[in-house]
């Protein structure tokens, strides 16, 4: 059958159309694709330089971390080389340049009212030691010195203030005293107003935590300030210990020998003696109107000299003590009270009990030391006066005494205790 040629025409248009648009179709698939490739360059491109970036980034910051490693080795170097230069400083002593902010063991205060030579003598007994060569510098700024006058005495006034390393502090009392009973001395009344009035300011004012008092007639001896410096450790330590002092009522040269020993009293000396602020927070405001009428339990050593009331028999032979005992080296734990009570029981135990008349005589003839019992007051009294030491009570204790026992030494090495009726007892003592 034949095929008109016309179809055969339309057939090939219609291929001819087909195959065109076939190409044109793969050729925009190639184009689509080409600049989809592109863009996936371009894309890896940018993550590359990105990564790049990143990286050179970390490179600095590890950069900085091992040079702050490096410096942080550096500075600890440093650091331990002015450790080393600090303890090495301190070592050799450097640290006197700073003396300025020394904390201060205590105020010394004197209390003076109208001898100005008295005043004077005390003054230059505290400087011999203050300004020697072995505590220059060390005993000054531990131990700051205050006059403290009573009174407007001019002659007073200007010895105090002819000394520059000192400070001066008046009390001037316009009030009138009224004597709670007929006779009794208006003196009293002042030394307690003045002493309270020094007190607080030396404690409230000028904010010491500890206070030294001295009469202006008293000397000291060559150990004094090792001697308290030592006691304030104590004072810290056991709150049963309201004062210190350096004097002792029995001190006379007969009744002493060795001048490293302490003791603990329930006795009040009121001479050359150390109390902390916390005691004088609980004192001042009870402080008494008439002075001195307050006991304390405090242990004593026999350093003082004075002028003053029995002069002759008691108080122109006290032993100024010549030894410059190292207190600080020492160990005073057995004053701590629990421990004293032991010590002090175990020494009386052993002393030979002395009965009867003639007791001095007796004494005399014995070995070691002695103790010897009294009834009362008279009879503690009578004792007394055979011996030579004090025989005054206040408030029914004897001076220096400690649960009713006074101490002191007999022209020998040996001790004497004179032993209350209730003392063994309280010593936990059994009387054979």
């Amino acid at each position: 059958m034949a095929i008109p040629i016309c179809d055969i025409r339309w057939l090939l248009l219609a291929a001819a159309v087909a195959f065109i648009f076939i190409q044109m179709r793969l050729f925009a698939t190639q184009s689509e694709y080409a600049d989809r490739v592109a863009a996936a360059v371009e894309a890896e491109n940018h993550c590359t330089n990105q990564m790049r970036l990143l990286i050179d980034q970390i490179s600095m910051q590890q950069g900085r971390i091992v040079a702050l490693e490096d410096e942080k080795k550096r500075r600890d170097e440093e650091c331990g080389q002015l450790k080393a230069l600090v303890k090495d400083l301190e070592r050799r002593g450097l640290e006197r340049l700073v003396d300025k902010v020394q904390v201060p063991v205590a105020a010394v205060v004197i209390m003076a009212c109208n001898r100005a030579n008295y005043l004077e003598r005390t003054i230059n007994s505290v400087f011999k030691y203050v300004l020697t060569f072995r505590y220059q510098g060390s005993v000054a700024s531990k131990y700051p010195l205050f006059v403290s006058q009573d009174g407007s005495n001019p002659q007073v006034k200007s010895k105090a203030l002819s000394y520059d390393k000192l400070t001066y502090m008046q009390h001037l009392d316009f009030e009138p005293v009224h004597a709670d009973n007929p006779g009794e001395l208006t003196a009293y009344y002042k030394i307690a107003r003045h002493y309270k009035w020094a007190l607080d300011n030396l404690f409230y004012k000028h904010n010491f935590s500890r206070v030294i008092i001295l009469e202006d007639d008293m000397e000291i001896a060559p150990d004094f300030f090792d001697y308290f410096e030592a006691a304030a450790d104590l004072l810290d330590k056991d709150k049963s210990i309201m004062a210190v002092s350096s004097w002792n009522d029995n001190g006379q040269k007969q009744f002493v020998h060795d001048p490293y020993v302490l003791y603990r009293s329930d006795f009040f000396p009121g001479l050359g003696w150390m109390l902390t602020r916390t005691t004088w927070d609980e004192l001042s405001p009870k402080w008494p109107k008439a002075y001195p009428c307050c006991y304390f339990s405090l242990f004593f050593f026999s350093l003082g000299s004075s002028l003053g009331q029995f002069f002759q028999q008691y108080l122109a032979p006290i032993k100024l003590n010549d030894v410059p005992v190292d207190w600080k080296s020492r160990d005073l734990s057995y004053l701590i009270k629990d421990n004293y009570e032991k010590y002090f029981a175990e020494i009386v135990k052993k002393a030979t009990p002395v009965h009867g008349e003639n007791v001095v005589l007796k004494a005399h003839d014995i070995e070691g030391d002695v103790r010897i019992e009294y009834k009362d007051q008279s009879h503690f009294e009578i004792i007394a006066r055979q011996f030579g030491i004090f025989n005054e009570w206040k408030d029914g204790i004897p001076r220096t005494a400690y649960k009713g026992v006074v101490v002191f030494r007999y022209q020998t090495p040996r001790r004497i205790f004179l032993v209350g009726p209730d003392s063994l007892r309280q010593l936990g003592i059994k009387d054979p």
